[in-house]
């Protein structure tokens, strides 16, 4: 009886941490972005992390694969993969990457605006580190403008048509 008693009173009497300068409340912070420490884990073995398309035409998408081997000893689980914007649209195997084998990320820029660009796409996985980035790059160049007006306007005036 003693000791369930003495157990509830320091239940209730725990003082919460409170940081000195503000007085609020210290709360803890994890790191969601490093896997429980597993050594057995699947990891990433890209064989470029960063494409760069040099020059490329506007209104022309371009396409490139993005091949890496799974170098762990379990499979590789890619859950998600996430452009840095609409114009990149990120393609990956939905099945398991077994250890040892390799399969690739289809990433597809849309060249629309003229320029220069720098894409991330973040993996997301089950691997060792369990977020990812591999990056696209390049040159938009300017699509020629398409004249729209005659190169010779007729002349009205003219009563015999040639």
């Amino acid at each position: 009886m003693t000791l369930t008693v003495l157990a509830f009173a320091t239940a209730v009497f725990a003082q919460t941490p409170v940081t000195p300068n503000t007085g609020t409340t210290a709360n803890t912070v994890t790191n969601t972005n490093v896997a429980p420490d597993n050594p057995n884990a699947g990891d990433f073995k890209f064989t470029e992390e960063t494409w760069d398309f040099q020059n490329i035409p506007q209104n022309k998408p371009v396409t490139h694969d993005f091949t890496f081997t799974n170098t762990g000893k379990e499979p590789i689980v890619i859950t998600n993969c996430q452009a840095s914007c609409g114009c990149t649209v990120p393609k990956w195997p939905k099945e398991p990457i077994l250890p040892g084998k390799s399969d690739v990320i289809s990433v597809t820029y849309n060249a629309a605006h003229a320029g220069g660009f720098n894409k991330s796409i973040t993996i997301t996985s089950n691997a060792k580190t369990p977020t990812k980035v591999i990056y696209i790059k390049g040159t938009v160049d300017a699509a020629p403008v398409e004249q729209t007006t005659p190169e010779q306007q007729p002349n009205m005036m003219q009563t015999n048509p040639k």
